[in-house]
Formats: C-alpha cells, structure tokens, sequence
C-alpha cells in the first residue's frame, strides 16, 4: 500500500475522529459506559507490537456490548460469537484518527439475523456518531 492509501473495505464503516487516538478511545470508553454498556477489553495494538519489537501506527481495539442485547443474537446464531462483543478500531492515519468497525447490516446478513435480532446490532452507529462528534 502507498502512504496516500485510503483504507476502504465493503461492510466496514470509517468515521474520522476530531480527537487523537488515546482521546478516542477514552470518550468511547466513557460513552459505552454512560450508556450501560460493558466494556469487555481494550487492547492496545501498537503497546503489543512494540513488545516484540515491532512498530506499528497507534493502534487500539476496543470491545463492548450488552450481554442483554448480544445474548439473544448467539443464541440464535452461534456463530456471531466470533464478532462479539461489537468492536470498534480506533486507529492513527497520516495524522489522522479513524474509527472503524463492522457495520450493523453487514453482521446481521454474514449471521442470518432476523430484522429483530439485527436491531440489537445497531446501537453502534449512533454511539459512534456521537464519538466523532467534535
């Protein structure tokens, strides 16, 4: 890939952060818990990376969700466990912070969820949405 490369894949949403990366990752932290959601892991990539002697661009998952909602989803649907809890990347680019994750749509067509399941997906995009916002 070239440095001017822009990072894109089908059934992945990006969204541009107004705040650094470990900024980010604090207001979505904070957000996910406002809104009663467990925050099942935050892994540092980059701190992983170094541990080993590599370098890598700042980069941070982070793992939430709602037993409540997600519970539902894998029992319908084993599977789903695989992209449970939801995550969101927070990521540095050319100066640059990115958030991305699987969109909602994608999970529930690649798990065969019912339009009720699928709905328990969602709450994704409006927490991030108001991640971004400045």
């Amino acid at each position: 890939m070239t440095e001017d490369q822009t990072w894109t894949e089908p059934g992945v949403v990006t969204k541009v952060s107004p705040r650094s990366v470990a900024d980010t990752v604090s207001r979505l932290t904070g957000l996910a818990a406002e809104k009663g959601l467990k925050v099942f892991g935050v892994i540092d990539q980059r701190a992983a990376a170094r541990e080993v002697g590599l370098e890598l661009r700042e980069t941070t998952l982070v793992l939430f969700g709602s037993p409540a909602a997600g519970t539902p989803v894998m029992v319908a649907a084993p599977l789903s466990a695989l992209d449970l809890p939801l995550k969101v990347l927070i990521w540095a680019d050319h100066g640059q912070t990115n958030v991305s994750y699987y969109a909602p749509a994608e999970l529930a067509a690649r798990h065969h969820l019912s339009p009720e399941l699928a709905a328990r997906l969602a709450g994704i995009d409006p927490l991030t949405d108001a991640l971004v916002t400045a």
